[in-house]
Formats: C-alpha cells, structure tokens, sequence
C-alpha cells in the first residue's frame, strides 16, 4: 500500500492506462500546460506530449463533440470538465450522442469515453457553481455514473471506467482533491456497479457515496458511544446501482436512511427508497428516511450553506427516528 493524494490516485490512474494502451488521451481546458485547474494532469503534458495531453478552448460543447468522434474512430478519450457545473454546455453531446449512439447505430458504434471533473459544492461559490450531477446523469440510459469517497476508489474505478466500452460520468469532489489515503500497490481494478460495505453494524443502514460519506463515519463513530451500531454502504457507481448490497444489509438491520448531497426531488435517494420498500418491504421495521441538500438553489451566505447540506446533527437525528430513540 501506498499514500497518495485524491488528485495523485487519479493522475495514476490516468498515466497508467495511457503508458497502457496509446489509444488513451486527455483533453480539457487547462489539463496540459496548467498541469490541470486541480493539478490533477500534473506532468503528464511532460511525459505524453500535446498529441495525448490536449489543452482544448473554453468551449465544452466543441472538446466534447470532438471526444464522441474520436471514440466513434477508435480512440478512447478522457475529458476532462472543469467544474460539471461548465458541462451542462456540453450536454447534448454528453445526452443525445454519447449515451444512445450504441443503440442509434443498432450497435455498430460504441464510444468509449470517460467524461471526469470536479463536482458539488465546495463552498462559497454560489448556486451555479454547486450542483451535483449524480441523479441528473444516472437519470439517462446509455450512461455509467461513477462518484468515489477515497483515494483508491478513485483510482481503481476510474481505470475501469477507461477501459469500459462505454460512456462514463466520473463525478469528483472539488473538495476532495487533497485528501490522502492508502492505494494498493500495482494494477488495481474496481468493477463498476460495486457498492463498498465500509462498516459493519446490526441497528441500521446508512446508504452514501462521494465526500458525504466522511459525515456518515463520523456519525457511525459518534453514535457507537450509544450502542448504535451503524452498517455503511458507500455506493461508489450510482448507475448501475448495487442494490443487491443495500437490500441484503437492509434485510439484516431492518432500517434505513440515505445520505445525498443533491436536491430530495427525483434523487438517488428517491429510487434507493423505491426500490427497499419493493424489495424488503417485509424486512422493514420503519419508514426509509433521506437526508439531503435543502430544495433550493445553493447560497453563498456560510450560515445558508450549513443549513443546505446534509450534516452530522441532521443525520443523527434521522437515525434516531429511525431507530425510535426520539
């Protein structure tokens, strides 16, 4: 094992299938001579040349568009957004070519191409700046959404996510960048659509994925002084979702509540929820609770910003409801 930053499991990931296989590049503003806007590419300009490491204009529709065709040629691009917030410039090629060309093409054309960048609210950055994607992209067929909590998820399923044959959404954290944690030595692969049980606990089933996972471990710690014993799921891929995992653990606990950093209205958690109460309805001791972002545009106000987000005094006492303590 080994300790690397978010970015450096990434940067890894990334230089390793391009040393790989040289069908593999990168493209995105500021990825080659800015070494990234997160220094996520850093070097990499140095070690593959402005052939496979492409500083593009601030145009995400165009780099895009662009990706769909070389993937179409054989070529399996990495595109990298600055923000997801800038993508939605690029989502008719994101939506209405890479997601259905497989199926447009009556199977002829597939088009490998991971789209990558940073993703929900890092702060004071106001409402068009802090968005999550998760249940936006996960909403459309054709498309694999791929959100990871740690270091050596990020590297392991962004390496899966290169070499699948189609279209990924890899959502990360803008405040997750510099975070450390331990990787695995040599190749390392995490299959897509593979929820991760990070704790195990008899009392109840906290479901998450991306950076909120952090408040449900601190939670899961702080409710362990009280004899709640909390069971973890970090999802990890949202479509396909493992819910498969999340019914077998619900099944063992017979509660549930689902932490997202999106809006409550059509979210994962909605569809997680569907799915318990059709599938381990009778497993069920109470309601299934969500704890989400606030149904409004994000503020830039710090103290709006801590009532939006889902946060340990929120989660606690869901659980607890839950659990029927209060």
């Amino acid at each position: 094992m080994k300790t690397l930053q978010f970015r450096e499991a990434l940067r890894e990931a990334m230089s390793e299938e391009m040393r790989k296989d040289d069908r593999v590049f990168l493209l995105g503003e500021e990825v080659a001579e800015y070494n990234g806007a997160y220094k996520v590419s850093q070097g990499m300009l140095d070690e593959f040349g402005p052939q496979r490491v492409i500083d593009t204009p601030i145009a995400e529709l165009g780099f895009a568009g662009i990706a769909v065709g070389a993937s179409m040629n054989g070529l399996r691009p990495i595109v990298e957004f600055m923000t997801w917030n800038f993508a939605i410039l690029a989502a008719d090629q994101i939506i209405n070519s890479a997601a259905k060309m497989l199926q447009m093409s009556g199977g002829q054309y597939h088009c490998p191409i991971v789209f990558r960048g940073g993703n929900g609210t890092a702060g004071q950055l106001g409402a068009t700046h802090s968005q999550s994607f998760e249940s936006f992209y996960a909403h459309v067929p054709g498309l694999k959404v791929i959100t990871p909590s740690n270091p050596a998820d990020a590297k392991g399923l962004l390496k899966a996510a290169i070499r699948d044959e189609d279209p990924v959404v890899f959502l990360e954290s803008e405040k997750m960048y510099g975070d450390k944690g331990e990787v695995p030595e040599g190749e390392f692969i995490i299959p897509i659509g593979v929820a991760d049980v990070k704790r195990k606990g008899t009392h109840i089933t906290v479901v998450s994925f991306g950076k909120i996972i952090k408040i449900v471990e601190e939670v899961a710690e702080i409710l362990a002084k009280e004899n709640i014993e909390i069971e973890i799921i970090d999802l990890r891929t949202i479509r396909p979702l493992d819910f498969a995992t999340v019914v077998e653990s619900v099944k063992k606990t017979n509660r549930c509540v689902i932490v997202e950093e999106s809006w409550p209205f059509a979210s994962i958690s909605s569809e997680i929820a569907f799915h318990l109460q059709s599938n381990a309805f009778d497993y069920l001791d109470a309601p299934v609770l969500r704890v989400t972002q606030t149904d409004t545009p994000f503020a830039f106000s710090p103290t709006l910003i801590d009532e939006a987000l889902p946060n340990k005094d929120r989660l606690i006492e869901a659980i607890k409801k839950v659990i029927y303590t209060q």
